[in-house]
């Protein structure tokens, strides 16, 4: 059996108007930033540090890694992947099967719908129950879910994880 391994899927703080600009240069807003930031503090706390890191290419979820790591110092390779962008779950899985087997703590930085509905479908209905409470409520921008995955990242399938933490960052 694979050795447990974390998971933490991130969906990116709040970004400007879709109208301000076409929607993958969308930038965050002051309160996005601040809040990506706050989410770096949190993360930080919970020890979290990521030796890879897959992100959105888009211009708000890079800042929201940015803010992360300007806030927490954490860092880790970072992948940039156009795939991210607006995926669906399946697609978020074939991209975290693609991590380095040595790779104990990955971060994915990506949008709605794809990342709260792929923290839905890894959690396994255990863990913690606050978090799976909340998960039920909604998905808002700047939360992260952070999921212990039992099986190797080659083998990342539906209800393979745990959800031990749910946590919406705001400044």
């Amino acid at each position: 059996m694979a050795r447990t391994r974390r998971l933490t899927l991130i969906r990116h703080a709040k970004a400007e108007d879709p109208r301000s600009a076409e929607d993958h240069e969308r930038a965050l807003t002051q309160n996005g930033a601040a809040d990506a930031r706050a989410l770096g503090h949190w993360l930080k706390a919970q020890g979290i540090s990521p030796s890879e890191v897959f992100c959105s290419t888009s211009v708000r979820t890079r800042e929201t890694w940015a803010g992360i790591v300007e806030a927490s110092g954490i860092g880790g390779l970072v992948e940039n992947d156009r795939r991210i962008y607006l995926a669906h779950p399946q697609t978020l899985i074939e991209v975290l099967r693609e991590a380095s087997e040595h790779t104990s703590d990955l971060v994915l930085v990506g949008h709605s719908p794809g990342v709260p509905l792929l923290a839905g479908l890894l959690a396994d209905g255990q863990g913690d129950e606050a978090a799976l409470s909340a998960l039920e409520d909604g998905f808002p921008t700047c939360t992260a879910a952070v999921l212990a995955v039992e099986v190797d990242w080659a083998d990342t399938a539906p209800g393979t994880a745990r959800l031990t933490a749910l946590h919406t960052a705001r400044s």
